[in-house]
């Protein structure tokens, strides 16, 4: 799939939204590794990453050339500073019409919408993917994230109480949210 959208982000810059492709892969790869070790809400820690910048760019190859996934670069003054996507669940008949939900965005642009363009875009390409529903997880701490996700009408539908292990704090509980697209 492709996405380009310009969107004003709470300081007055612009934030350019657009899908990722082949050439971005340094670039996305980067951007994994600052995001998840700097923050442990996400699933899972820098260190654990087993792809490399090549794996990465046929990734977001794979993910243009799509028809029903997309992976959106958020960037502001030339830098990529979060990355968010929609993968299906499944190919079988009884699961295609799910979609997964991921997001992650660098500590120094939180709280300047760029969490909510990123969510807002998945969205709409999930329901022009023909998608259902969207589901995520997060962690139950994460209480902006989880903010984020009910003004766009994520709904929970479970919880796991000892979902994730963090190396910090020991047992994450995870929710499950679902968005019916429908």
């Amino acid at each position: 799939m492709k996405y380009n959208k310009t969107v004003t982000i709470k300081d007055g810059r612009e934030c350019i939204l657009r899908n990722g492709d082949e050439a971005d892969g340094q670039i996305v790869y980067d951007l994994f590794v600052e995001t998840h070790a700097e923050t442990d809400f996400l699933l899972s820690y820098p260190e654990e990453n087993s792809y490399t910048a090549e794996e990465e760019s046929n990734f977001l190859k794979e993910m243009t050339d799509s028809e029903n996934g997309i992976e959106i670069i958020a960037v502001v003054d030339g830098k990529a500073v979060g990355c968010a996507g929609i993968e299906p669940v499944g190919k079988k008949y009884k699961v295609k019409h799910r979609a997964e939900f991921g997001i992650s965005v660098l500590r120094d642009y939180w709280y300047l919408g760029i969490g909510s363009a990123l969510t807002a875009a998945c969205i709409e390409c999930a329901k022009e993917a023909g998608f259902e529903q969207l589901e995520l997880n997060a962690v139950a701490e994460n209480e902006h994230a989880l903010a984020l996700y009910r003004k766009y009408g994520f709904e929970e539908f479970g919880r796991n109480p000892k979902g994730f292990k963090s190396k910090i704090t020991g047992d994450q509980e995870v929710v499950y949210m679902r968005l019916e697209l429908k």
